[in-house]
């Protein structure tokens, strides 16, 4: 099945019954009164996320979804029945946007995550609610409102801990393939993977990270050249981002640190959020350099690239050093985590207390001493 990561529907909420303007008749009831009953409800449209669908192709052919319009009301206080519901499943991880304003609507990031996208129109009133002392046979009745409708556009961003990032036949799909239970196809040719593979990295039983591996990048990547720049927001959810460099290429005149800096350089101009996070320079197929080269051309890459964060040593077709570079990982983002929730809770504690925004030095706080 193709990735589909991107789609644009419309949604076109149900109209609200109209009211009745009805009267009751019966032998022996000359004055029965007004009996018109309210319009019912339009059926509204809601998002449900979805762990088990992974793409959005479902929404790529079906572009308009409609729900029922409520029914209208009827003599003897019969109310009009109220439209059904309609729930468009989606996977996990996409984001919903007002195509016309720009607006996010929703963001589905957890399983049955459910969020409203257009709402049915409220049912008009029956002329039995218009009765009163001085008015017992009124007429009015109100029509039911227009539900929403919405022109959306459906992004959907993979959740991973972990993106991998590199020039085309980098090593990325040869690296997933040896830390995870991904199988994304491989060959000696550039732009192999067309579309983002997930992985899951099982460290030990109860251990595991996702990785997300996208299209190779190049130059120009973000003026529109090669594939990469379509699947670059789905490195914006992860914690952690791999630069993997083939610092061995195949015809012997790429320079490795020249192509690393241009995909820095692109990822600038794409996101600067994008450049701000944690970033490790992963050098790849060291199986190719001579062991008494490594230490020399990993020394004088790191030297020319200036790169001052993790460097790590692998070669992913024979799994060289991946098992060091999992742990290190899974180490990381564990005490992201505990940092996070360390914060969060000492941020609540103090707000509990009442004494995050109370300065020492304020003479209010000398008088609260004393």
């Amino acid at each position: 099945m193709k990735f589909i990561d991107e789609a644009r529907i419309e949604v076109i909420a149900g109209d609200g019954g109209n009211g009745c303007a009805s009267f009751r008749r019966e032998k022996f009831r000359p004055f029965g009164g007004p009996d018109g009953g309210d319009g019912g409800r339009g059926g509204s449209i809601w998002a449900v996320a979805d762990r088990n669908v992974n793409t959005l192709v479902d929404f790529r052919f079906s572009k308009v979804h409609t729900a029922r319009n409520g029914e209208p009301g009827r003599g003897s206080d019969c109310y009009g029945k109220g439209a059904e519901d309609v729930y468009l499943r989606m996977p996990v991880g996409t984001l919903i946007i007002d195509d016309v304003t720009g607006e996010i609507i929703a963001d589905l990031t957890e399983h049955e995550q459910t969020e409203l996208l257009a709402k049915g129109g409220e049912g008009g009133w029956g002329n039995i609610h218009f009765k009163t002392s001085t008015n017992r046979a009124p007429r009015q009745k109100t029509d039911g409102k227009d539900g929403e409708r919405r022109e959306l556009r459906l992004e959907l961003k993979v959740l991973a801990d972990v993106g991998l990032l590199g020039m085309p036949n980098a090593g990325k799909s040869t690296f997933i393939t040896a830390v995870s239970n991904a199988r994304p196809k491989i060959a000696d040719y550039p732009f192999t993977t067309l579309h983002p593979n997930l992985g899951v990295v099982r460290v030990s039983h109860a251990k595991s990270f996702v990785i997300a591996d996208i299209p190779g990048l190049i130059e120009g990547a973000a003026e529109g050249a090669g594939l990469g720049h379509q699947f670059l927001r789905h490195l914006s959810r992860t914690g952690l981002l791999l630069h993997i460099v083939d610092v061995a290429p195949m015809d012997g005149k790429t320079d490795p640190v020249k192509e690393a800096k241009a995909l820095v350089k692109e990822l600038e101009k794409y996101d600067e959020e994008l450049v701000n996070k944690p970033r490790w320079l992963v050098l790849n197929k060291l199986d190719v350099v001579p062991e008494e080269e490594r230490k020399k051309v990993v020394k004088d890459f790191v030297k020319r690239m200036g790169f001052k964060g993790p460097v790590f040593e692998i070669s992913a077709l024979n799994r060289e050093g991946c098992e060091d570079l999992v742990h290190a990982i899974y180490k990381y983002l564990e005490e992201t985590r505990h940092s996070a929730q360390r914060s969060e809770e000492t941020q609540m504690t103090e707000e509990a207390r009442g004494i995050s925004s109370i300065d020492p030095d304020d003479p209010r706080f000398k008088i609260l001493e004393d």
